[in-house]
């Protein structure tokens, strides 16, 4: 007998709700990354932020265990221990990099750039099939100019001496994300998601407190000032967000789960408009737009497309 949530109305409605609420959460965080800022530099940020999701998390494990999908996982088992512990450090040191990255371009660029340079990443997944023998198919390769072509009008608006080092930063911060995906994707059948999203951000809360110490030397009080953003970029952004990510693609089918948290770029743009006041050019948004389409069909199975194709030649 299957342990599966059947997908049912009610529950798809629900499941896209969290899942919205998700992207709206992640979205809007890059405001409070950007405002977290005005005090302490983005290691101290970053450090102070996983330490917090790392806290909000512990709670969750038992409430999560409860859930059909868990039943059968051995927690007490030796080699799951070592297992999991192996999966939170590598998926902590790639978690590390994307976050530095990001926090750090966030610092010289517009949120809402950085929000649509951040879902770059659902592009770079496919492509890396290439070092794998994979089939990379017509449709990624049209998703990729696509949005080779918005990054231009995004960031380089009046030529290459219009882009930023933030930008770059952001950038780098996609290709890493890509890989923390891939290595999360990796270990997640092996070990507990939760537990496994734990371990990750105590190791990348680690990692940022050796740069944070030796490189910022933060004030107490500075910390201080900024822990409202901090707040909630941990709690809601990684302990919340993440929960009801969990949870939500229980009930809702993938290729509606992946469009609804894509959203997540649109709300950093609507963020950085009414938090920061940041406007983007016409050639800034329209390269969005263009990124979003790339996005978005980057993540539409290609049985789908197929069957869209073979329907319009039926009709013909």
């Amino acid at each position: 007998m299957s342990n599966e949530v059947p997908k049912k109305a009610g529950n798809n409605v629900k499941g896209n709700l969290m899942l919205l609420t998700a992207a709206f959460i992640w979205g809007t965080a890059f405001a409070a990354q950007s405002a977290g800022m005005e005090f302490i530099g983005p290691f101290t940020f970053n450090a102070m932020r996983n330490y917090i999701a790392f806290i909000v998390l512990i709670p969750l494990i038992p409430i999560i265990r409860k859930f059909p999908e868990s039943k059968n996982t051995v927690y007490k088992n030796i080699s799951y221990k070592k297992d999991v512990i192996k999966a939170g450090i590598c998926c902590g040191c790639m978690l590390f990099l994307a976050s530095s990255f990001q926090q750090t371009g966030i610092k010289y660029t517009s949120v809402g750039k950085a929000g649509f340079i951040t879902t770059f990443y659902v592009i770079i997944i496919p492509l890396t099939g290439i070092f794998t023998g994979r089939h990379i198919s017509i449709k990624t390769i049209i998703s990729l100019i696509a949005a080779l072509l918005g990054l231009y009008l995004l960031c380089m608006s009046n030529g290459l001496e219009s882009i930023s080092k933030g930008d770059f930063y952001i950038l780098l911060c996609a290709f890493c994300n890509a890989f923390h995906i891939l290595t999360v994707d990796h270990f997640s059948p092996k070990v507990d998601g939760v537990v496994l999203s734990c371990i990750q951000f105590l190791v990348c809360a680690i990692l940022s407190t050796i740069p944070m110490v030796y490189i910022e030397m933060p004030a107490l009080a500075d910390i201080l000032k900024s822990m409202g953003p901090v707040l909630y970029a941990g709690v809601l952004s990684s302990g919340v967000a993440y929960t009801l990510q969990i949870f939500g693609q229980r009930y809702t089918e993938p290729v509606i789960a992946s469009l609804l948290m894509s959203l997540e770029s649109v709300f950093s743009v609507l963020a950085g408009w009414v938090v920061l006041h940041q406007v983007l050019s016409f050639k800034e948004t329209t390269g969005c737009i263009i990124v979003f389409a790339a996005v978005i069909l980057a993540q539409i199975p290609d049985s789908k497309i197929s069957k869209i194709i073979s329907i319009k030649k039926k009709s013909v």
